[in-house]
């Protein structure tokens, strides 16, 4: 059975100032989400489960249905936000998505076998690909008693955007090269010749630029849908009760796992060099590194010309 690829596409780019998912960054008009999708494909994945928006179906269709059709089963999967567990308030004002692990469980209708998360509007590269297909494709050891996942670890120095701040979950490994834990760091930037972490906007922590840290590219079976569902109707009573900007982040719900020891998740290290999208400046250089990448050939000149 070959391993499914979510693609969370729904959020709302509200840093980047649009729709940066569908933002052109090849020499053919190729968005960030193709580069991903290319190198899946090519790792073994065979199929593909965007999660969007319902306003933005008919352009993620045009962007991807006809060109990907021949080479994957597609789905689109809708992050919507009255889908809470059976009860749940859900505030009048609210717009925002409840965040990634909400966009997680918006694939499980179209899920049903071990897959990987990704982000849009992040750039991962073909190494990062074939380790954790291959991590998927390996069957779960006989008498397993907690849930077997796997996270690409980024080093942080291969992380940062030269367009502004980052948010990266920071990352505590064990020795057998387990998760231990996750710690999200909502702005992180290079201060002078070392990266740095604040938490009030005024002090900054240094961090070791080598340090481990999670891009959202996961892999998971289908069983972290019950598991997201139950600590989603937790958050629901709690931090995001009445909110109309809370959200619920997938680092957080593996991190509650971790805790409780129902899971365990295998540390993919990878020296891939990240690119993404997050802040206006990065698109300049997302461009320029891609068109670096299809001079050496490492990517053709038009991703799916054949």
């Amino acid at each position: 059975m070959k391993p499914t690829l979510v693609v969370m596409a729904a959020g709302m780019g509200s840093r980047f100032g649009g729709l940066k998912q569908l933002s052109p960054v090849g020499p053919c008009g190729e968005h960030l989400m193709d580069y991903s999708v290319y190198d899946a494909l090519r790792a073994g994945f065979g199929k593909v489960v965007f999660v969007i928006k319902r306003e933005t179906e008919q352009a993620f269709r045009e962007a991807y249905g006809r060109k990907l059709e021949h080479a994957a089963d597609v789905r689109y999967a809708f992050q919507d936000i009255d889908d809470v567990p059976g009860g749940a308030n859900v505030p009048a004002g609210r717009v925002k998505p409840w965040g990634t692990a909400h966009a997680v469980l918006a694939a499980r209708h179209d899920t049903h076998e071990p897959f990987a998360v990704i982000n849009a509007d992040d750039f991962y590269g073909a190494l990062s690909f074939r380790t954790l297909g291959e991590f998927l494709a390996e069957p779960a050891p006989l008498g397993a008693t907690r849930h077997r996942y796997a996270m690409v670890g980024f080093a942080l120095r291969n992380t940062l955007s030269e367009g502004g701040s980052v948010s990266r979950g920071v990352c505590r490994v064990s020795g057998d090269g387990k998760l231990a834990e996750i710690t999200e760091r909502t702005h992180i930037e290079q201060r002078g010749d070392v990266p740095c972490y604040t938490e009030d906007g005024h002090s900054f922590v240094p961090i070791d630029a080598g340090a481990v840290v999670s891009m959202n590219m996961w892999g998971f079976t289908p069983s972290i849908f019950a598991e997201a569902e139950r600590e989603f109707a937790a958050f629901l009573t709690g931090k995001g009760r009445d909110s109309e900007t809370a959200e619920i982040y997938l680092p957080s719900v593996v991190d509650s796992l971790l805790r409780q020891t129902k899971a365990e998740v295998s540390v993919l290290n990878t020296s891939d060099r990240w690119w993404g999208l997050t802040n206006p400046r990065d698109l300049q250089a997302v461009t320029s590194a891609i068109a670096e990448m299809t001079a050496q050939g490492l990517y053709p000149h038009n991703l799916w010309e054949n």
